[in-house]
């Protein structure tokens, strides 16, 4: 559904997009990841027809982005961090000037506003002035206005800022109900808010994509790398030495907890060393209370991939 080859974009001497492909299938929500700076919202910006791009191409559907912008601008709905809205508008006649601009139909704009407003939960809002709404519920108007035409693709970008948590979490459900109908790009800063609701995940630093696969893909593969955790009854010295002295071992820290010792033990990658610290505390006769693989999420492997690309850029 959206084809995107050694895409790139300079302003000037600034690479902020060097030389990037991806593909996203037909359905599903992708999640699209990147500290600032790192791309991202230029990469949206070609996307959505806004910005044009230095060299490659894109592709939504069969539609050549930088040729067929008019028809793509079609096929998509687009929601912006900071979404432009006509203050002095009353929601439903924005919402009608939208669909005209669409070229729907008076019956067609009736009936797509009524579905919008309503999955977006702005009926007993639909008549008030925009001016007079949150920052929260006017990010509610842009979800709507982005839906208005029931695009194959939307492009989601931070959809839920300003949102209180009950309206995130209808939010995020929405969300998850139009990745079963629509192909949707899920650009986002709250990490867990991706790992609950994406399918495949996507991360940009220093215009690059560093990091593509599922929220557990990614989970799994940083935990590979991750650390263990024991907590065993013994000397410390002998504790740290010990472990210290396995295969596969990199790095241990001790401290001391009431007369257990709570041991972090970071391994070298491939390598599980749960079973031979077992053994160890076996053959020592130290009482073992806990032994756990130290759980991993999204933000951890955002965090280190994010600076290992911008370590190499500096």
């Amino acid at each position: 559904m959206i084809r995107v080859s050694q895409l790139t974009k300079r302003y000037g001497a600034v690479l902020a997009v060097d030389n990037i492909s991806f593909d996203i299938e037909k359905g599903g929500v992708v999640g699209f990841l990147g500290p600032n700076g790192a791309g991202k919202t230029t990469t949206i910006r070609i996307l959505t027809c806004y910005h044009p791009a230095t060299s490659g191409a894109v592709h939504i559907d069969v539609l050549d982005v930088f040729k067929e912008s008019i028809e793509v601008r079609r096929r998509i709905g687009y929601l912006s961090e900071s979404t432009p809205l006509y203050p002095e508008m009353r929601v439903r006649e924005y919402l009608q000037f939208r669909g005209k601009l669409r070229g729907l139909t008076s019956s067609e704009r009736t009936v797509a506003i009524k579905r919008a407003s309503q999955r977006c939960w702005l009926g007993e809002f639909i008549n008030r002035p925009i001016g007079q709404l949150s920052k929260g519920m006017r990010q509610r108007v842009g979800l709507a206005d982005a839906m208005m035409h029931n695009p194959e693709v939307l492009i989601l970008d931070e959809p839920t800022v300003g949102l209180d948590p009950t309206q995130i979490r209808e939010t995020r459900n929405l969300i998850e109900e139009l990745g079963q109908e629509h192909t949707v790009l899920l650009s986002s800063h709250i990490l867990h808010e991706v790992e609950q609701v994406c399918t495949h995940t996507m991360i940009i630093a220093a215009g690059k994509i560093v990091a593509s696969g599922s929220p557990k893909e990614l989970r799994e593969q940083f935990s590979a790398q991750g650390k263990i955790v024991a907590e065993m009854r013994g000397p410390k010295e002998d504790v740290e030495s010990g472990v210290r002295a396995l295969n596969g071992v990199k790095a241990v820290e001790a401290s001391s907890d009431h007369g257990w010792m709570k041991v972090s033990i970071e391994s070298e990658p491939g390598s599980d060393v749960r079973e031979d610290i077992f053994k160890l505390a076996s053959a020592k006769g130290w009482s073992l209370r806990e032994i756990r693989r130290d759980g991993a999420t999204l933000e951890d492997f955002f965090i280190k991939v994010t600076a290992q690309q911008q370590s190499k850029s500096v």
